[in-house]
């Protein structure tokens, strides 16, 4: 079998790449510009460079590689960039996702598409699939609009809703959470983290695994992935700088007052996630588990 990854020089991308071919599964990997995945090209693994805005790059990839499965996780993901420019945004987020949906119509047979947390207000926390969608930020409007694009397909579909992703590249800088607090308290920088928002923060490998079931079994519909775990991003920081053993002292607990930002934050989000329990065996580790799965200088 096949499968497209869309974004995969990115950190979810990375680590599905590794995991589906660790599976033996034939990957094509594309994302915008050069190659930044350690794999070598070979009979079930090339690397394809395609802008998501360029539709005429998109069928061309499409036709020429015909993959049964086609997984969507290039975004424009920067919350505060899409506020301040929302035309780059909607041409990302929204008419990448329709001319690569309309490719795959053509050309496939599966496709799954990479939702985020911020489709939900935060007012409640812990959402279920069939919650009310009400982002607050242009960012997750433009999510909300490509889910219902989702739902137009004419193959069968299923989107994955995840939050906060941690973990270590398997090649590169991209930051996240984890590693911008343990960077910055490995040398010694003070930092101010806010203690009045709630995630349910998501360690790559188990996302990664969570959509490689997926594949298996082509479950349609919408899905949470992410931790079990509802913490804030102080408790994060402070349990991270604890595994480390760094020191918790140059971490300042702030508000998200604190910050001019252009995009509001959802307060509460989190997933209740017993539906991927229940269907697709999804067994996340806890958040201590992912920090150990990280070690000290290692990929995992």
């Amino acid at each position: 079998m096949k499968v497209l990854i869309t974004g995969a020089n990115g950190l979810l991308g990375q680590h599905l790449v590794q995991k589906l071919l660790q599976q033996q599964f034939s990957v094509v990997a594309t994302s915008k510009g050069p190659n930044r995945l350690p794999f070598d090209e070979s009979e079930h693994f090339r690397y394809r460079s395609m802008d998501i805005t360029d539709e005429l790059t998109i069928e061309q990839v499409m036709e020429q590689e015909k993959p049964d499965v086609v997984v969507h996780s290039a975004a424009m993901t920067q919350v505060d960039e899409c506020e301040k420019n929302p035309e780059l945004c909607e041409k990302v987020n929204v008419y990448g996702t329709t001319q690569l949906l309309v490719d795959a119509e053509a050309h496939s047979k599966y496709i799954i598409y990479l939702s985020t947390d911020f489709v939900f207000d935060g007012l409640n926390g812990m959402y279920r699939e069939d919650d009310d969608l009400r982002p607050i930020n242009f960012y997750g409007f433009t999510k909300m609009q490509a889910e219902a694009i989702m739902h137009t397909s004419e193959i069968p579909w299923a989107i994955v809703r995840t939050c906060l992703v941690y973990g270590n590249p398997l090649q590169g800088t991209r930051s996240n959470i984890v590693n911008w607090v343990r960077e910055n308290l490995q040398e010694g920088k003070p930092i101010k983290v806010v203690s009045d928002q709630l995630r349910t923060p998501t360690y790559v490998g188990d996302l990664a695994q969570g959509i490689v079931e997926m594949i298996k079994r082509t479950s349609t519909g919408i899905f949470h992935l992410s931790g079990k775990e509802q913490l804030t991003p102080l408790q994060m920081a402070l349990r991270t700088a604890d595994h480390f053993s760094l020191d918790k002292s140059l971490i300042t607990e702030v508000t998200a007052d604190t910050f001019t930002q252009p995009a509001k934050r959802p307060p509460k989000t989190g997933f209740d996630i017993s539906k991927a329990e229940k269907e697709l065996d999804f067994k996340p580790g806890s958040f201590e588990e992912g920090l150990a799965a990280m070690g000290e200088t290692g990929v995992a």
